[in-house]
C-alpha cells in the first residue's frame, strides 16, 4: 500500500491534533478518512501554509466543523484562515474597475484587470464625488483618501442649485432664495432654490461634494494597485465572453485576442455597452432598435447633452459650486472643477441621432457630423434665444472646436433578474447606468466595489461564490433602484413638469408649468432635497469623521484661489485653450501616452 508524503504528513499531522480532543469526543474512522483525503486535496493546491495553519484545518475537521467546505472545493484564505487567494478577474479599468481592483487587493486577492484600452492616457473631464462615495474611499484606504483630497475641487460648501434662467440679470450676483420677490418688486429672484449639500453632509460628519479630473482619480488607482501587485492591469484585453464553469469551479475568461484566462470569479465593469452584460442577459453589442430608442437593452431618456470647457472668473466663482439654470423645454448646468475652469452641460429634449458634435464613446469625429464647420457654440446658443447673459457669457469664453455630445440612456432596475449569473457579475453602469443629474453614477460604482469586496471576503470556499455574488445583488438592488430613479426624474421634472416660475411682476412664466412650479418651490425646499440628498448620503461606512471635513475645506479653499488666479491670468495673456481632447472620451484612447501628447 503506497501513501504519497502529503498524506503522511496529513495523517501524522491529523494524529498529533487527535491527541488534543478531549477523551469524550467521539471520532469516527469515516470522520479521520475525510480529514486525511481533504487535507492531502489541499496540500496538492497550496505550495507552503504556517504549520499552525495546518494544524488548524485538521483540528476543524477532527471535531466535525464544517467550514463551508468539502474536499471538492476549495479554500480560499484570508490572514485568520488557511487557503489561497482568491482569483478575480475584472472587465474595464474605468473607476469601478480600478476602485473593485483595489479594494480586492487589500483583502489579499488575486486581482487582474482586463483593459480594452492599449495604454492609459490623461482623458475625460471632471467626475463628481458626493460624500457618500468620499466615506466609501476613505473605509477603503486612508492614503487613497488623502491622495484625492489633493487633487478635490470642493463644490457642496459653497451655494448650489437651481436658479431662474431666464430672469437671472447677468451680473452673475449672489441672491437670496426666498419669497421677498412676491411683494417686492425691486427683490431680485435669480434663485429658485438651493441644495442642502453642506447641511446634509454636516449632518452625518461626511467630507464635501466636489469633483476630481478623472485622469488624477485613475493614475492614484492605478498607482495604488501597483504598490500590491504590479502586473494587476492588462491593457488591449477586452473580454469579449465568458464560460461559467459551475459551482465551485470558476469561469473561463474569453479575450478579444482570442485567448483565455481563468478565474474564480469575473466582474463585468465595463461600461454602458458591457459585453459581460450582453451575454448574461442575451443582448447584442450597440445594437438599436430602428428608432433609436433601445440600444442594447438600454433606453433613450429623451435627452442629449452638450458639454464644453472654459476659463472663466465670473463674478461668482468662489461663491458657487454649481448652477442649475431652468427654462422652457431644457437646462444648463455650470459646475466649477478648479484650477479657475467652469465645466457646463447643456441637455435638450431632442430625438436620439440628432447629431451636432463628436461624442467620444461612440468613436466619432467632429468630419462625421452634417456639418463639420458649424460653430457648435452658436448653435448652442441659438436654442437658448431669451435667456440670462450669464449663458451667454460662459459660451462665448469656450473654444466652439472643445464641444461634444452624447445621447443619453440608462436602464430600468432589475427588479425580476439578478446582476450575477453563475460566478459572473455585473457592477456600475455595466448594469445600472443612470442620469447624470445627481452626480452619483460613478458613487453607486464605488459603493458596488466596497459591498462586493466585503462579501466575497466572507467566502471560505469556492462552494460559497455563486451564492455570495447572488447576495451582493440583494444587497445592492433597492439603494441603486431609489438612486436611479431619483437620476431619472430630475430629468423629467426640470424637462417636462418645470418651466420658468411665475412672478407677479413680469410675464416671463404665465403657462401652467409656471404656476407649477412656482408651487414646487417650498416643497422643494424644505422636504424633498434635504430628504433626497440626505438619502444619498445616508450610507457612509466610515461613520461621522469629526471635523476633518472643514479642516480639509479650509485647506483646500486658499490652494483653490491660488490655482485659479493663476490660471485667470495665463488665460488673460495667452488666450483661451481646447480641452484635449474630450469631455467623454474614455474608451477610444491612443495606443501610447507619448502617441497622446503628439497628438
Amino acid at each position: 500500500m503506497k501513501f504519497s508524503l502529503s498524506s503522511i504528513i496529513a495523517i501524522t499531522t491529523a494524529g498529533t491534533a487527535l491527541a488534543f480532543v478531549s477523551p469524550n469526543s467521539r471520532i469516527s474512522s469515516t470522520t479521520l478518512t475525510t480529514v486525511t483525503d481533504a487535507y492531502d486535496g489541499y496540500l496538492r493546491r497550496t505550495e507552503c501554509l504556517p504549520s499552525s495553519r495546518k494544524s488548524s484545518v485538521i483540528e476543524m475537521a477532527a471535531n466535525g466543523e464544517e467550514d463551508g467546505t468539502t474536499s471538492e472545493y476549495d479554500l480560499l484564505g484570508r490572514p485568520a484562515r488557511p487557503g489561497r487567494p482568491l482569483k478575480v478577474a475584472i472587465a474595464g479599468g474605468g473607476v469601478g474597475g480600478l476602485t473593485t481592483a483595489l479594494c480586492m487587493l487589500k483583502k489579499g486577492f488575486d486581482v487582474t484587470v482586463y483593459e480594452k484600452t492599449a495604454a492609459f492616457a490623461r482623458f475625460g473631464g471632471p467626475i463628481q464625488f458626493a460624500s457618500n462615495a468620499l466615506s466609501v474611499i476613505k473605509e477603503i484606504d486612508e492614503g487613497l483618501f488623502e491622495r484625492v483630497m489633493d487633487k478635490f475641487t470642493f463644490t457642496g460648501t459653497r451655494a448650489c442649485g437651481i436658479k431662474d434662467g431666464l430672469r437671472a440679470d447677468g451680473s452673475f450676483r449672489m441672491t437670496n432664495d426666498s419669497l421677498d420677490y412676491l411683494w417686492n418688486p425691486d427683490a431680485p429672484a435669480d434663485w429658485f432654490v438651493k441644495f442642502p449639500l453642506k447641511q446634509c453632509a454636516d449632518l452625518f460628519g461626511l467630507p464635501y461634494t466636489g469633483v476630481i479630473d478623472r485622469p488624477d482619480l485613475q493614475e492614484i488607482l492605478i498607482d495604488e494597485c501597483k504598490k500590491i501587485k504590479p502586473d494587476f492591469i492588462q491593457n488591449g484585453s477586452p473580454v469579449s465572453g465568458y464560460v461559467s464553469k459551475g459551482k465551485g469551479k470558476g469561469v473561463t475568461v474569453n479575450l478579444g485576442d482570442g485567448s483565455t484566462a481563468e478565474a474564480d470569479v469575473l466582474i463585468g465593469s465595463d461600461g454602458i455597452w458591457s459585453s459581460v452584460r450582453a451575454q448574461m442577459y442575451g443582448e447584442e453589442i450597440k445594437k438599436s432598435s430602428n428608432n433609436g430608442q433601445k440600444r442594447q437593452g438600454c433606453t433613450y431618456s429623451g435627452y442629449t447633452v452638450f458639454a464644453g470647457e472654459t476659463v472663466l472668473k465670473t463674478e461668482d466663482y468662489y461663491e458657487t459650486g454649481y448652477k442649475v439654470y431652468i427654462g422652457p423645454k431644457r437646462y444648463f448646468v455650470t459646475s466649477d472643477v478648479g484650477d479657475g475652469r467652469i465645466q457646463w452641460y447643456a441637455f435638450f429634449a431632442l430625438p436620439p441621432g440628432t447629431k451636432k458634435a463628436p461624442s467620444g464613446w461612440g468613436g466619432s469625429e467632429r468630419f462625421d457630423q452634417a456639418d463639420p464647420e458649424e460653430n457648435l457654440v452658436e448653435y448652442i446658443k441659438s436654442l437658448h434665444l431669451g435667456w440670462s447673459d450669464e449663458i451667454m457669457t460662459v459660451l462665448d469664453a469656450t473654444p466652439p472646436e472643445s464641444v461634444e455630445q452624447r445621447d443619453l440612456y440608462d436602464r430600468a432596475p432589475e427588479l425580476l433578474r439578478s446582476w450575477a449569473d453563475g460566478n459572473v457579475v455585473c457592477i456600475g453602469d455595466a448594469v445600472h447606468p443612470m442620469m447624470p443629474n445627481l452626480g452619483q453614477g460613478g458613487c453607486q460604482a464605488i459603493e458596488d466595489a466596497f459591498v462586493l469586496a466585503e462579501t466575497l471576503e466572507a467566502c471560505k470556499s469556492t462552494e460559497k461564490l455563486e451564492d455570495a455574488l447572488q447576495n451582493f445583488y440583494k444587497k445592492r438592488i433597492v439603494r441603486v433602484t431609489i438612486v436611479q430613479f431619483l437620476s431619472r426624474l430630475a430629468s423629467d421634472l426640470i424637462i417636462n413638469a418645470f418651466d420658468t416660475p411665475w412672478s407677479p411682476h413680469d410675464d416671463l412664466g404665465k403657462t401652467w408649468k409656471s404656476y407649477l412650479t412656482f408651487f414646487w418651490k417650498p416643497v422643494l425646499q424644505y422636504a424633498i432635497f434635504p430628504a433626497q440628498f440626505a438619502y444619498l448620503y445616508s450610507y457612509h461606512p466610515t461613520g461621522s469623521m469629526g471635523d476633518l471635513p472643514k479642516s480639509l475645506e479650509a485647506k483646500w479653499r486658499k490652494q483653490h484661489e491660488d490655482d485659479a488666479e493663476a490660471a485667470f491670468i495665463r488665460v488673460s495673456e495667452d488666450g483661451q485653450s481646447v480641452a484635449a481632447p474630450s469631455f467623454f472620451k474614455i474608451a477610444e484612447q491612443p495606443e501610447t501616452v507619448m502617441a497622446a501628447k503628439r497628438r
